[in-house]
């Protein structure tokens, strides 16, 4: 596969013959509404949630299967039928037999335009397709150009198949919900209504009304229609050599109603001749409408080119604005893969983890861990909205420290499980604070931790090892009082809640239960035994965070107290005789959850912060020594590295035994991040990790090492292929949160070496097979699978920025620590960060003319708009959040930060 071509430095590329490549395939969607997939050959689907289906749901495994698809065709008098995206019975054979056609595809965010040129047929074709930016359809402009010698007599014929129901019926009631459908020819097209939806919901009348509508440049309407599966593929046919464009078929005219058939948006426009040079356009539109007669309403705006072009443009200005972080790094090409990377955390926000063409994460939405991170990248890019996405976001959590694991479609909303399946991820209490301590550092907004909020109410108690049966859905979803009150805490209780509640919350090697999974969901067989020992570190770096959070309020807003619920009294119990046994901590944990099993009192007790402060400090330091004295892991080359997990049998899972070593990175990661890794522990864990995990050739750092069983006492990723997903693939996800804590600790040549060995990986596209970006991990042939939709997107971004350049907020000021590497600077020692920090616009310049390394510097000059900056130390300097407040909103701010050899070293 020939490398992808950049043509601008918004991630605009190009490349050639992509249909050549199985699995490529681009997001086109709006803010809301469509969400949609389409391939180089209009491949694909669409649709708004998971029961609403515009055109047939595909998997990555059916992606290649264009038989069902949108498509355009030409019947070109005396020469035969063309498809101007490739999709044809002749087509598909031409590329095997060396007579394939040459074509092109340009894209960015949120569209492509397709480019392909038949000899045969003198034709050239550029098919532009997107999703408009309200999401109420999707666009297909096609542009058909006469480059023979003579004049053509063309039939263009559109061809969008109408799936129009749920994702279930793809196999269950396919035939039946078919029955259903009400098709009506109209005025510019094809409308399909079904009359019942059947779906998990039940049988439901259905108001939705799908459409296809076409029209010509000027706006004329077509000529006829072909609204059923059978009309337009004929007895015998396919929708590769459908017998409405292989013949002059009859079409039907508007106003016709059809029952109860498989639905096309066929659509036969008037026939055209073009002179030598001449260029014809035609409008192709699909989507769907609540209500009936809002269909043909919204699809006027777009039936004209003018229309269309304006409505292009439009798209391409908001995603590109959308995207508002850029970076110079002296390599273009890297610039514009980490500009994929940044629209990335924007599109799971819109297509949540499933609704692409590998959507093996379930019926669509995002689970709690992506609410969290997602608003990382978010802090970023789009801050204002971020505030009270953490605030509805708490709204979630249960007062026994669990949280809802069913995200409804608002904001903040969350559903009741309905099923009684007992959900409880022991990692989902971490990631709330560490979203939040990163709002508190981007904005100095301390009051956000009073904001008084809601605990999210169900069946499940106890942290899911029990039923609340006095709970019904006349209770409502929201913690109650004994006195029937809604009861709110602050957001500070909330973080104190999950974080101590998780504490307690230990198996019999005195480590965090594992419960359902980690981080890692394919370690969900060791509910009765299995234990976390990564996210046991991950949890004491927590609650060292949360300490200081709770000094720096005492001393920048000079409140010395926080009032908490009485029955969180439990939870600040102390004392090494405590600490030292499980069986206390579990027979604490249980008297706290059981008195909050149904209602909680209602009444509060009020703490002085610096002794909640001690309290969290004493039990992290008690968690990061019992786990440097019980959890390492020594090899026979003196290095080493932490266990991570216990099994159900409640057996140490890693180990260097002879030549059976097993060691798994997610442990490391979460040991060096929150310090539990003491700098020589971290030395040994990085000579470990290059030793077994580092694969080169496959993307980078393996998750694990192959532990040659199906290990199922810990979880099901000891039954997939070796090196693929969770069992020891590089999974970049867990890859960047390695790199991101080798950076935090001052390992930034090292954290480099992880960021560029996936982005290189990523950028071998011959081997990644895949458009920019960052995939979901790497498989045995250095393939990207499950691009897009990936946390990793959002900790590249963040690392990239806070880490690597060094530019990241402390409760409000803007501090520049710059850790690039040499050649991350262009040819005269440049790099630039161009970014928004509260509010305002900055352009980051760091100067290196020498090209030092990151332990070889100080800062030498540091000024922002030709005013100098204040420095924390000789490595960084900061600006005020008093000052930033100050600064225009109207135009960007040039800082620049200049390195000179440091003389000490």
């Amino acid at each position: 596969m020939k490398q992808i071509e950049f043509q601008d430095k918004n991630g605009t590329f190009m490349i050639h013959n992509p249909e050549n490549y199985t699995g490529l395939y681009l997001p086109l969607a709006g803010e809301r509404g469509l969400k949609s997939s389409i391939t180089p050959v209009l491949g694909g689907d669409s649709k708004t949630d998971q029961n609403h289906f515009l055109l047939e749901p595909v998997s990555i495994e059916n992606l290649h299967n264009n038989r069902n698809t949108r498509n355009f065709w030409c019947r070109v008098k005396g020469k035969g039928y063309w498809s101007v995206c490739g999709n044809s019975a002749e087509q598909e054979l031409a590329r095997f037999t060396g007579e394939q056609e040459e074509s092109t595809l340009e894209a960015g965010f949120m569209w492509q335009k397709l480019t392909r040129i038949s000899n045969k047929y003198g034709l050239k074709a550029q098919t532009t397709s997107f999703v408009t930016v309200d999401g109420s359809m999707e666009v297909m402009l096609v542009e058909l150009t006469n480059i023979a010698a003579e004049e053509l007599e063309l039939t263009p014929i559109a061809a969008i198949p109408v799936y129009g129901r749920s994702a279930d019926n793809i196999r269950d009631h396919r035939h039946v919900t078919s029955l259903l459908h009400r098709i009506q020819t109209t005025e510019y097209g094809v409308e399909v209504k079904p009359v019942l939806s059947f779906d998990e919901r039940g049988h439901q009348k259905n108001e939705t009304t799908y459409f296809v509508y076409g029209s010509e440049e000027d706006g004329q309407r077509p000529e006829a229609f072909y609204p059923t599966v059978p009309q337009f593929i004929g007895e015998g046919g396919s929708f590769l050599i459908p017998e409405a464009v292989r013949t002059e078929k009859a079409g039907i005219l508007a106003g016709q109603l059809i029952q109860g058939k498989e639905a096309v948006g066929a659509i036969r426009y008037h026939n055209v001749t073009l002179m030598p040079g001449d260029t014809k356009r035609y409008i192709v539109l699909a989507g769907m409408a609540e209500q009936e007669e809002q269909a043909d309403r919204i699809a006027a705006s777009y039936r004209t080119f003018e229309q269309v072009k304006q409505a292009l443009s439009k798209v391409k200005k908001h995603w590109t604005e959308k995207v508002n972080v850029d970076f110079e790094t002296g390599d273009m090409e890297v610039d514009n893969y980490l500009k994929w990377i940044c629209f990335q955390p924007v599109l799971r926000r819109i297509y949540g983890c499933s609704f692409l063409p590998y959507h093996d994460y379930g019926k669509g939405g995002r689970g709690w861990r992506d609410l969290w991170q997602d608003c990382l990248a978010l802090l970023i890019m789009e801050p204002s909205v971020v505030r009270q996405m953490i605030v509805d976001n708490y709204g979630g959590v249960r007062i026994d420290g669990t949280n809802a694991t069913i995200i409804g479609e608002k904001q903040g909303e969350f559903i009741a499980d309905r099923n009684n399946i007992t959900r409880v991820w022991m990692d989902h209490a971490f990631w709330p604070f560490v979203t939040t301590k990163l709002y508190i550092d981007q904005t100095g907004d301390m009051e956000i931790l009073f904001e008084k909020i809601p605990y999210f109410k169900d069946l499940q108690s106890c942290r899911g090892t029990a039923h609340d049966e006095l709970w019904n859905s006349g209770y409502g979803q929201k913690q109650c009082t004994e006195s029937g009150e809604i009861y709110f805490g602050s957001m500070l209780e909330h973080i104190l809640l999950q974080n101590l509640c998780a504490f307690y919350d230990v198996g019999e090697h005195n480590e965090m239960r594992l419960h359902g999974a980690d981080w890692n969901d394919a370690l969900d067989m060791a509910w009765e035994k299995g234990e976390s020992v990564a996210f046991t570190c991950a949890y004491a770096g927590n609650l060292k965070d949360i300490a200081k959070i709770c000094r720096e309020l005492e001393n920048r807003t000079g409140i010395s107290k926080i009032e908490i619920a009485k029955e969180m009294e439990y939870l600040l119990s102390d004392g090494k005789e405590l600490y030292d046994d499980p069986m206390k901590k579990q027979k604490l944990l249980k008297a706290y959850s059981d008195c909050c099993a149904h209602n909680i009192t209602g009444h509060t007790v009020i703490l002085r912060l610096d002794q909640v402060a001690d309290n969290l400090e004493e039990k992290a330091d008690w968690m990061m020594k019992h786990i440097r004295e019980q959890e390492w892991v020594a090899d026979q080359n003196d290095a080493g590295w932490f266990n991570s997990y216990y099994d159900n049998h409640g057996r140490a899972v890693e180990h260097c035994k002879d030549q059976d070593v097993r060691m798994m990175l997610t442990g490391q990661v979460f040991a060096i991040m929150s310090g539990t890794a003491e700098p020589d522990q971290t030395k040994a864990i990085i000579k470990s990790a290059d030793r077994y995990l580092f694969d080169e050739k496959a993307g980078g750092y393996r998750l694990n090492t192959d532990f040659k069983e199906e290990k199922f006492d810990l979880g099901r990723m000891f039954g997939f292929a070796y090196g693929e997903k969770e069992n020891g693939a590089v999974f970049s996800h867990m890859a960047v949160m390695y790199a991101n804590a080798l950076y935090k600790q001052g390992y930034a040549k090292e954290g480099y070496k992880v960021l560029k060995t996936l982005l290189d990986a990523a950028m071998r596209v011959e081997n990644s097979v895949m458009y920019p970006g960052i995939p979901e991990y790497f498989d045995n042939d250095g393939r990207g699978l499950y691009a897009y939709l990936t946390g990793a997107a959002s900790w590249f971004m963040l690392t990239m920025i806070t880490s690597a350049y060094g530019v990241y907020g402390e409760l409000g000021d803007l501090v520049i620590a710059p850790a690039l590497m040499p050649e991350q600077f262009d040819e005269t020692g440049d790099a630039a960060l161009h970014m928004e920090f509260a509010g305002k616009k900055f352009d980051i310049f760091i100067h290196n003319p020498e090209k030092l390394m990151p332990d070889q510097v100080k800062i030498q000059k540091a000024q922002c708009d030709g005013t100098d900056m204040e420095k924390h130390d000789e490595r960084s300097v900061y600006l005020p959040k008093t000052v930033i407040d100050t600064l225009s909103s109207e135009k960007s701010h040039r800082i620049d930060v200049t390195i000179s050899y440091h003389m000490d070293l």
